[in-house]
């Protein structure tokens, strides 16, 4: 019950889905825990439930595609916890579903600047206070798209690519400040925006099953899978990891 005890946590998207296990499970095993979002209701939520378990938790309204709202977000976390030793960036969203050629600029951009630049701002903000904490852990939440095609969402696909490499490089940029940087690569997780993924069809239960069929171990996974890969790599158990990717996929790229 522990595994983050003494250590502060910014979690981006943090009001649901696999942002809100990852903000509950880190403040389960002892972290202060800053929920990042602009579901304000949600996040408050999470944060008052949180805080009546006896766990610590504050909520900040942020859209991580605003450098000045991240940048603020961040300051105001650290201060409120005296520290900053782990940032998630799993403030993410899907876009539009059409094939590249039928894309508008404005459909490509959304998607770029909520995933890239939101990872690329809260890590810019984040690094003085990790430094500054002596070292920490910086987990970017990829996907199984950010490693192979599955000829749809091209937003998507660039946008969790890009997250791949950025994690690779920034991993060796601030290793010299013992600051771990890894990422993970979930494959279909029931969230909110898997839910969404099924809506458009006509026979949701069949649609369902055939999700599930895409992952050898026959089920999408849940919130709590992607939480615990990283509880694990903001622990000190992964002192040793960095630059790495944990894919957390029910066997879907074993293929």
């Amino acid at each position: 019950m522990d595994r983050l005890k003494g250590k502060a946590a910014v979690v981006t998207g943090g009001a649901v889905g696999i942002g809100k296990a990852c903000a509950t499970r880190m403040a389960e095993e002892g972290a202060q825990v800053a929920i990042f979002d602009l579901d304000c209701e949600r996040g408050e939520a999470l944060a008052g439930e949180l805080g009546r378990g006896g766990w610590k938790a504050k909520f900040w309204r942020c859209d991580v595609s605003v450098e000045a709202e991240v940048k603020a977000a961040i300051d105001a976390a650290a201060s409120q916890f005296g520290r900053l030793d782990v940032l998630i960036n799993n403030a993410g969203i899907a876009g539009a579903n059409k094939p590249t050629h039928e894309l508008t600029e404005a459909e490509w951009d959304r998607v770029q600047a909520v995933n890239v630049k939101g990872v690329f701002f809260a890590t810019k903000h984040a690094i003085p206070h990790l430094k500054a904490s002596g070292g920490g852990s910086i987990v970017n939440l990829s996907s199984i798209y950010g490693l192979i095609g599955a000829g749809d969402v091209p937003p998507y696909h660039a946008s969790k690519g890009a997250v791949h490499l950025m994690s690779k490089n920034d991993a060796l940029i601030y290793a010299p400040d013992r600051i771990r940087v890894n990422s993970v690569h979930p494959g279909f997780i029931w969230t909110p925006m898997v839910e969404g993924f099924l809506a458009d069809q006509d026979d949701q239960a069949e649609a369902r099953k055939g999700l599930d069929a895409l992952h050898p171990l026959g089920h999408v996974g849940e919130p709590d899978d992607i939480a615990w890969a990283c509880v694990y790599l903001a622990s000190d158990e992964a002192k040793f990891v960095t630059g790495t990717e944990l894919v957390v996929d029910g066997g879907y790229t074993a293929r």
